[in-house]
């Protein structure tokens, strides 16, 4: 069985037969996957009226600590979400009356994020779909497959310098 990447790596094969290109086999897989599985992500989300970065925001919150609360600062490092981009996403999840922002008890120069009950309820709806379209999409792959491939990729995160917050 090929696959474009395939049909790519046997064109460079035949035109530029001095060149390796056998990375392509591994970058441009992962390219077009990640095409394909934001698009079924972003469709989950959007069934729950959410986008990647306000579910991300959410359930960090909602993974991090009993109370659902975290500073933005801390928000940024245990989220997928840029500095720039937690205050404005937090302006609209807080307009959207799922997250409160309050002055913090231990930093008066800080603020506090937490979750609102809707925003409790939200993602506690949201999460069993994301799972179930996350399995969906890893289902042509058994256990063992996905253990070997969460460790491939684990060591090149770490090989390009991604670090726990």
């Amino acid at each position: 069985m090929t696959d474009h990447v395939d049909r790519v790596l046997e064109q460079w094969r035949v035109r530029r037969p001095d060149l390796d290109a056998s990375p392509m086999a591994v970058i441009g897989r992962l390219s077009r996957l990640t095409r394909l599985v934001d698009a079924e992500l972003r469709r989950t989300f959007a069934a729950h009226d959410l986008d990647a970065a306000s579910f991300d925001v959410l359930a960090t919150l909602r993974r991090s600590n009993a109370e659902h609360r975290l500073t933005p600062a801390e928000l940024m490092r245990s989220s997928m979400v840029t500095s720039g981009a937690i205050t404005q996403r937090l302006d609209r999840l807080e307009a959207r009356g799922l997250v409160t922002r309050t002055p913090s008890a231990s930093d008066g120069r800080s603020m506090d994020v937490s979750l609102t009950d809707d925003g409790l309820a939200l993602i506690d709806r949201a999460l069993p779909d994301h799972i179930a379209t996350e399995e969906r999409l890893l289902a042509a792959l058994d256990q063992e497959g996905r253990d070997a491939l969460a460790e491939s990729l684990r060591q090149l995160l770490e090989h390009l310098g991604d670090k726990p917050a």
